[in-house]
């Protein structure tokens, strides 16, 4: 498909600035120079890593999105990152991919690290020198938390990790892995009996498996980790003992979601495109296919959906960007933009007819690439029951109302005593702009209960 930048459609006014349009018009033409020449190599070479597309992403800080200027970040916030994601998917979702992967752990760090260890990892994310992953599905748990069997055991001033970890994003390009582990005795609950670890890539006994390509998301390694005794300190110790859980719930909410929900509508509007410009140019009778008015009924059904899942997708990030309760909307976003797209995706395939399945036709990998935006984050099963949940009035946790405000702000440590592994904060100055900035929320930084 064409990668020609395009304006913000108008329905998108509400949750766009100046500077998002910037940053949209920014992401397209990045887009159409770089990811749209290397989409065809990457689709035809699928055991490849792409690594020069995330060169070019570091580059522009795209990795650090969300954060705060002071670590050297953009500082642009939770509608910005999903811009970005956005628009890359358009054109690969497999590049929006890696820059997606990264973002996770990212977003773990501005909630739950200390000043200090923000100030050690997130310079480098800015700068491009470090990529990271988060890796908490194992082989037999897959992505139910509670099953983690990975353990981290206390040696010395350190701790210990050995287990294994798949379907790691980036996972041949992470220069460090934040890695959840078992931390307690059987028997203890799994809110209290798991930690996150920030594990760099070159440590002793980490290895990652070859990169096997998967149905789609060609260039993008999702692949696995091994931990053999692997040694890391107590400062890479994410957040407090035994509140692992929180670190990747939190996680996965607040960015897993919203960055799937955003690669989605990527591929839907590349799904959409491509199908009408084959429709208006393929000749049928005395005109073009698009004449019929039984193909024109599958594309009024894409479009409609496409435009739900573009408002979905926007007032979700929106809402998080205002430090509001947005869980439910988060989810949602997620669980019917990938449904939405993958009925699109399949109208495309038959309105393409037999051209369809030729191998290197675009509509095929789209086909493909949505395939993949099921599974991460929770799976459509687990996005119902948690929407069940809200519609019970049972879901009790809001890591949006929690959290969110913690990436808008990061000021210097004062000078007084902070405890265990704490860094001490001072109140959030002024937010730019009309209106305050909401206070950070109870329990936010190492402390926020599971």
């Amino acid at each position: 498909m064409s990668a020609t930048p395009t304006t913000p459609p108008p329905a998108l006014r509400p949750y766009l600035t100046a500077r998002h349009d910037l940053l949209w018009q920014e992401a397209d033409a990045y887009a159409a120079e770089h990811v749209a020449p290397r989409a065809a190599r990457m689709e035809a070479a699928p055991g490849r890593v792409e690594r020069k597309v995330a060169d070019l992403m570091a580059a522009r800080r795209w990795f650090a999105v969300t954060v705060p200027a002071v670590f050297g970040g953009l500082g642009a916030g939770h509608v910005a990152r999903t811009v970005l994601v956005h628009r890359i998917a358009r054109v690969s979702a497999a590049a929006a991919a890696i820059l997606q992967a990264t973002l996770i752990p990212v977003g773990a760090l501005l909630h739950f690290a200390t000043y200090e260890q923000k100030g050690r990892w997130l310079p480098r994310v800015a700068d491009g020198s470090l990529l990271l992953s988060i890796a908490v599905t194992e082989p037999l748990a897959g992505g139910h938390i509670g099953g983690i069997e990975t353990t981290a055991e206390r040696a010395g001033n350190g701790w210990v990790i050995t287990g294994s970890k798949i379907h790691i994003g980036n996972s041949h390009l992470a220069g460090a892995h934040l890695v959840v582990a078992r931390t307690a005795r059987p028997g203890v609950s799994t809110s209290q009996a798991l930690t996150a670890f920030m594990v760099e890539a070159d440590r002793p006994g980490l290895s990652v498996s070859d990169h096997r390509a998967g149905l789609g998301l060609h260039g993008f390694s999702a692949g696995r980790l091994d931990l053999d005794h692997v040694r890391v300190p107590e400062d890479n110790v994410v957040g407090e003992i035994g509140q692992g859980l929180a670190v990747a719930q939190s996680s996965s909410i607040l960015y897993g979601r919203p960055n799937l929900a955003a690669v989605s509508l990527g591929i839907h509007e590349a799904v959409v495109d491509t199908t009408t410009a084959r429709l208006k140019t393929r000749p049928r009778y005395q005109g073009a296919l698009s004449d019929l008015p039984v193909l024109r009924d599958r594309v009024g059904d894409m479009e409609a959906r496409l435009r739900a899942a573009r408002i979905l997708a926007y007032q979700a990030v929106h809402l998080l960007d205002q430090g509001l309760p947005c869980d439910t909307e988060l989810i949602n976003s997620k669980y019917l933009g990938h449904q939405w797209a993958v009925q699109s995706a399949q109208d495309a395939m038959e309105l393409h007819g037999a051209n369809a399945l030729d191998g290197d036709y675009i509509v095929q990998r789209l086909w493909r690439d949505i395939q993949h935006t099921y599974p991460p984050a929770g799976t459509g099963e687990v996005q119902r029951i948690r929407l069940a949940d809200a519609a019970l009035a049972e879901d009790h946790i809001q890591w949006s109302e929690r959290l969110a405000a913690e990436a808008a702000w990061a000021p210097p440590p004062p000078p007084a005593a902070c405890p265990r592994g704490g860094a001490p904060r001072s109140p959030p100055p002024a937010a730019p702009g009309p209106g305050p900035r909401p206070p950070p929320p109870r329990g936010a930084g190492r402390h926020p209960s599971p």
